[in-house]
């Protein structure tokens, strides 16, 4: 997947190089993505409808031979066979999809290191970070809550992986003009191997806090504006709890446009109720830790999801309604 990734992150770069901002390239990027996907959607959603055509006989079958688990088993099958239906087929775009989004969230995490890296690098040198701005967010590559600092911190920095650290230890922009606040620590490439990574973060960490800038911008109040020297960007929380909550609420009317709250077929568990209200909290459980850009991904993808399930729908409905008169109401093709 590193590779792909890899890949997705250059396409992602250079919607930016052309775009001029990160945050329009992730939804431009987003779009990209879900039109790719269209084609697995579109097989699922036709799927799906001719599963649902089938639950007044499913239930039909599973009251007549509720005690006879086999020859219920067997009747299903036929009737699946008759109608040319696998229940499975529905899923199975939805399988194929879970490498790309894979890949795809590899490459948004790959994008907030590279940016979050640079950043530690310009404060320790006592600059000011190419803070990357999107709407009401300050920095796009840290959580948007009232809970998170703009500037980088411990809780994001260990989640980099050690390649990522050594490739940026070893960078020409750090070893040719290395801070003297990061020369102090006496840090080789070693130190950002195995167990060390943690107590290397952590001192790197440590020394941006002795910058006073950095001190302030990391401990303002909420609501409370301390002035930093030299700094054009006033530093408080990071956001305003928007796109996590938005990641819960798009979820939510998602999950009720693509049928997740219809009544499950008797004998068979209800996941819908469950599935209507997982999803949104772990999409706001997710949103809240990642960093604003991923949450953005999350949001517009979901947006999108919306804006094709109603399309396909749309589509479905107008071309089941056309063939009805020759198909015959209740046949299922």
């Amino acid at each position: 997947m590193g590779g792909i990734s890899e890949f997705l992150y250059n396409i992602l770069s250079w919607i930016n190089s052309w775009v001029g901002s990160w945050g329009w390239a992730m939804v431009v990027f987003t779009i990209m993505v879900r039109l790719v996907l269209t084609p697995l959607d579109f097989k699922s959603r036709v799927s799906m409808r001719k599963t649902q055509k089938l639950a007044p006989q499913q239930q039909a079958l599973q009251k007549k031979y509720a005690n006879d688990k086999e020859k219920l088993n067997q009747k299903m099958s036929e009737l699946y066979k008759k109608e040319h239906v696998n229940p499975l087929s529905s899923c199975l775009p939805m399988l194929l999809t879970w490498p790309i989004l894979i890949a795809v969230f590899g490459a948004m995490r790959l994008a907030a290191n590279k940016q979050l890296l640079e950043q530690v690098g310009q404060i320790l040198a006592g600059q000011q970070p190419s803070m990357e701005p999107w709407l009401w967010i300050k920095n796009l590559w840290m959580p948007d809550n009232f809970f998170s600092s703009a500037l980088p911190d411990f809780n994001t920095l260990r989640s980099i992986s050690t390649d990522e650290w050594v490739k940026w230890f070893n960078s020409a922009e750090i070893q040719n003009n290395m801070p003297a606040l990061l020369k102090s620590l006496n840090l080789t490439e070693a130190s950002f191997q195995g167990s060390d990574l943690q107590k290397t973060v952590e001192a790197i960490v440590e020394a941006m806090k002795t910058l006073p800038f950095y001190a302030e911008g990391v401990a303002t109040i909420p609501g409370y504006t301390v002035p930093l020297v030299n700094w054009s960007v006033p530093q408080m929380y990071n956001g305003f709890l928007l796109l996590p909550i938005l990641s819960a609420v798009s979820q939510i009317v998602m999950t009720k446009i693509m049928g997740g709250n219809q009544p499950a077929a008797e004998g068979q568990p209800n996941t819908g109720k469950f599935m209507q209200w997982f999803f949104p909290i772990f999409s706001l459980w997710i949103c809240l830790g990642y960093s604003a850009a991923f949450a953005l991904y999350w949001v517009s993808g979901n947006l999108v999801s919306m804006g094709q399930t109603y399309a396909i729908n749309k589509y479905l409905d107008a071309k089941e309604q056309k063939a009805a008169p020759v198909a015959g109401e209740g046949s299922v093709k």
